[in-house]
């Protein structure tokens, strides 16, 4: 993940997104570049193509919150988006963020063996710190020491599982993006994304288009091989107090299906309830533990 030109980078590509009549232009001879072209979001910002191409070119890198307003409508960024444009933008420390363990409150813990639907915490790194039985009986990636971003792209169960699962991919890597722009230089972010561009045909052109989006609440569709097809709210929860952890929740509609399903699944994984796994386990003064993910 280069971030010496993240601005120009993320311009560019989403001009290559946007079609001349989305912006009410004609669209006249042969295009030699797919979307607009330089010139043509200079006139509809109201910049010069000059400067314009001085910022795709990474020659000018701190443009006006103003021009980057105008830029915004006309690549028909979203709010998320454009927030996330105005950061790429903005001067920044060439320090590299230290990287510290990171630890799930011990009330957090306590919290996800109580809950009666699949629950987890996603670090900042989309690894998953803990997670309640129920949530490692719906799926072996979703036991403490796996990362999801690995498991979507690599294997292939993920795919088996999730009936949503190009849907999916596509909201994971925009989330990345968005958790990526807060830190350009962080060399865990960029190791991953290199990874995985490697490794993964569909992550890296995902992660080229430059899709931003924050997460949200939405609706996870799986095919579970013990208990069929579950329908189910997911909810993504900031733990206050942490470095970009979330609680991470799926639950179905009460007296659907779908939490028939879920019930069962629950009473399946009542034998190991009393086995927590979590790669840090808090205790008394929220000290680190042994990885117990492979138990």
């Amino acid at each position: 993940m280069d971030s010496s030109n993240a601005l120009g980078e993320f311009l560019r590509a989403r001009r290559e997104l946007v079609q001349p009549e989305d912006v009410g232009l004609r669209s006249t001879g042969l295009r030699r570049v797919p979307g607009l072209r330089r010139e043509e979001v200079a006139m509809l910002a109201g910049i010069s193509s000059d400067y314009y191409l001085r910022l795709e070119q990474g020659r000018d890198r701190h443009p006006s919150v103003q021009v980057l307003d105008a830029l915004a409508g006309v690549l028909h960024l979203d709010t998320d988006a454009t927030a996330h444009m105005i950061g790429l933008a903005q001067a920044r420390s060439r320090k590299a963020p230290r990287t510290k363990p990171e630890r799930v409150p011990a009330g957090i813990l306590l919290l996800l063996d109580q809950l009666p639907m699949p629950a987890l915490v996603q670090g900042k790194y989309f690894d998953v710190l803990a997670a309640n039985p129920i949530a490692r009986a719906l799926s072996p990636n979703w036991t403490p020491g796996v990362n999801r971003l690995r498991a979507a792209f690599l294997d292939p169960r993920e795919q088996e599982l999730h009936k949503d699962w190009a849907t999916a991919t596509v909201a994971v890597v925009a989330g990345l993006r968005a958790a990526a722009g807060a830190e350009p230089d962080d060399p865990r972010m960029a190791a991953l994304v290199g990874e995985l561009s490697l490794k993964s045909d569909r992550f890296r052109r995902l992660w080229a288009r430059h899709d931003v989006r924050r997460g949200e609440g939405t609706r996870s569709r799986l095919r579970h091989p013990e208990v069929g097809d579950l329908d189910l709210y997911l909810e993504k929860l900031a733990i206050a107090g942490t470095d970009g952890q979330l609680l991470v929740i799926y639950h179905p509609e009460p007296g659907s299906d779908s939490a028939r399903s879920l019930a069962l699944l629950g009473s399946l994984s009542l034998g190991t309830r009393d086995e927590l796994r979590t790669t840090e386990v808090p205790g008394r003064t929220g000290t680190e533990a042994p990885n117990t993910a492979s138990q």
